[in-house]
């Protein structure tokens, strides 16, 4: 559920509509070992198991990333104190031991969060185990571990996050324990599901199969463009370590084949991406559906397999038929390896997408159509063009591409200046021109146009008090948890074209603040943590609602502070919040607290690379 590109009066109408809907309990049938909460220690794979949180943490001013630090990375962490000098600090070891000492550094009043603070840096010390502790003037941190494989199991929870987002598919409790559920959304199921969605009424005639995909986030919708960056983040993954990723087993019914578990992931996606193209004969053909959702939107929690509301298809638009195009041409590139003939159905299509396009290059998805799903609106596809363009020029190396690039008024701006999204992906067609081996006249002031971006965000983490790659005048935006690993993932393609130490250590520092070492003491990733996010707003991840449901599964990141507070929820806790302390983990807070693919997608790219650190 989006509404970031509405107008203010769209945003009121939609949340207007939004908190009207009743929070019924429909049924919904998780399946569970031994009557525990399933995912929540509730015995089962210990990969989805993890401890509860607590509802009350004691709370510290001394913050630090709650998982861990690499040895031999950077270590640092934040202290809420007014003092205007040093203040001593002490690292212990799981039985007390004083293992290092020092000084911290004061900063003075920290914008983002109203405090004043103070950096503690004990990078020095590289030793390795678990259940440190980090005591300032008196006051201890929570606990955390020193450890080469931190973020191992991260990167495999991150991208296993999707096999539970799957629609039109049983999902099976043998593969994760505590979220088994029924098929959601097929022809059986209360509204006749996806496999034969009507036109929205006045906009065609025919109706479509768009089985399969994933769910976008904590509603029923499923959308193009939004589908579009998410799957092509997972493929990212995939170029950027192909080897790291081809030893990764993630819980999913195709694990252990010949095709990396992540490219088997992404070809769930795919596949949906593909049907959602208008067909050959019909007015638009090529071109793709912006989205499919309810009617109306749903109460909480409703299970996929219990929605009773009419699915229509929303008119096709210029963005979607891009992120279609794009999505479609890298995936042609990296199944070559293992599925030649789905590797060429994925390049005609990218190629008849980009077509149908540059023939309707000005089809518009409206801003205020967000009932029963987001809107995604976006009248600026110039960044789009030069996505889907770069992706069909890399795969296919035909100068048309290639100068369609070079012509493009994306191609010499600054993609970087502030963090890529759904509705700015200009950054991804640039990210994999400067890493994707290719024949581009400037690809050099490409790369080093990547290398100053990363210098940027560098820049504005080591100026922040908490360590966070993200800056925005005015307030935080809706995901900035997402726009700050993204603008992470840029840093970490710095390293990788350069092998430079501050760019792969940037990375590591800036996760820390995903992980605890913010203004809230919060971990935004559900299992991960201390004082770790859980009811991420979601209808079937729904425990805060009803007890019987599991929390999101392990890996899961939330939105995170966002300082428009949207919702109905927040907007009433929060009134005045800083940056920073814009946040609460409630299942209802969907302007803070959602779950999204795109947003986990930017988790998977980071935590992978940090996983490749070791």
């Amino acid at each position: 559920m989006r509404l970031p590109s509405l107008s203010t009066k769209a945003k009121l109408a939609a949340v207007a509509a939004i908190v009207a809907v009743p929070a019924v309990a429909l049924p919904i049938a998780f399946a569970t070992k031994d009557g525990g909460l399933p995912g929540v220690g509730s015995g089962g794979d210990a990969a989805y198991a993890f401890p509860a949180t607590p509802d009350h943490i004691p709370d510290t001013p001394v913050r630090v990333n709650q998982v861990g630090y690499l040895p031999d990375g950077p270590k640092r962490a934040t202290v809420i104190s007014d003092s205007n000098t040093p203040l001593p600090w002490q690292l212990k070891d799981k039985a007390g031991a004083v293992v290092a000492s020092g000084e911290s550094t004061p900063n003075g009043m920290d914008a983002s969060s109203g405090q004043g603070t103070h950096t503690v840096d004990f990078s020095a010390y590289q030793g390795s185990g678990h259940t440190y502790t980090l005591e300032v003037d008196g006051k201890a941190s929570l606990p955390f571990d020193l450890d080469p494989k931190a973020y191992r199991q991260l990167a495999i929870d991150a991208m296993s996050f999707y096999y539970p987002q799957r629609s039109g598919v049983a999902i099976d409790d043998k593969i994760a324990p505590g979220y088994g559920r029924a098929a959601g959304h097929t022809a059986d199921t209360p509204n006749g599901g996806d496999t034969k969605v009507p036109c929205a009424p006045g906009s065609c005639d025919y109706s479509l199969d768009v089985t399969g995909g994933w769910y976008d986030a904590g509603d029923h919708g499923k959308y193009v463009v939004n589908g579009g960056i998410s799957v092509a983040q997972l493929m990212s993954v995939y170029e950027r370590s192909p080897k790291a990723s081809q030893a990764r087993t993630l819980r999913q019914p195709e694990a252990g084949g010949k095709t990396p578990d992540v490219l088997d992931e992404a070809r769930w996606e795919l596949d949906f991406l593909m049907k959602m193209q208008v067909p050959a004969g019909q007015k638009l053909a090529g071109m793709a559906h912006h989205k499919v959702t309810d009617v109306a939107w749903t109460g909480l929690p409703t299970d996929p397999a219990a929605d009773t509301q009419q699915r229509v298809l929303k008119p096709p638009s210029t963005a979607a038929t891009l992120n279609l195009a794009a999505a479609a041409a890298q995936g042609a590139r990296v199944f070559k390896a293992y599925d030649k003939a789905y590797s060429d159905k994925l390049l005609t299509v990218a190629r008849s997408a980009f077509a149908a396009a540059q023939a309707n290059p000005k089809v518009y998805a409206p801003d205020s159509d967000s009932t029963g799903g987001g809107a995604y609106g976006d009248t600026d596809v110039d960044d789009e063009f030069y996505w889907a363009a770069s992706e069909l020029y890399i795969t296919t190396g035909d100068k048309k591409f290639g100068d369609f690039v070079t012509a493009s008024p994306v191609h010499k701006s600054d993609v970087f200046a502030n963090a890529f999204d759904w509705r700015a992906v200009g950054a991804l067609g640039r990210l994999d021109l400067a890493t994707i081996d290719n024949k581009l006249a400037d690809r050099e002031r490409v790369r080093a146009s990547v290398i100053a971006g990363a210098d940027k965000h560098l820049a504005t983490l080591n100026a922040q008090a908490y360590g966070q790659a993200y800056a925005p005048n005015g307030g935080y935006d809706w995901a900035s948890n997402s726009q700050m690993l993204n603008n992470l993932a840029v840093v970490g393609t710095a390293f990788d074209l350069t092998g430079e130490a501050k760019y792969r250590d940037g990375v590591l520092s800036g996760m820390d603040y995903i992980f605890g070492r913010n203004a809230l003491n919060q971990s935004y990733v559900t299992g991960y943590g201390e004082k770790a996010s859980k009811n991420q707003h979601s209808r079937w991840y729904a425990n805060q609602l009803d007890p019987k449901l599991p929390n999101p599964p392990r890996g899961t990141l939330a939105g995170g502070p966002n300082s428009s507070l949207q919702d109905e929820v927040a907007s009433a806790a929060l009134k005045g919040c800083k940056p920073q302390l814009c946040y609460m983990d409630d299942i209802k807070s969907w302007s803070t607290n959602e779950l999204t693919i795109n947003w986990n997608a930017s988790l998977a790219w980071v935590s992978s690379f940090a996983a490749d650190q070791t």
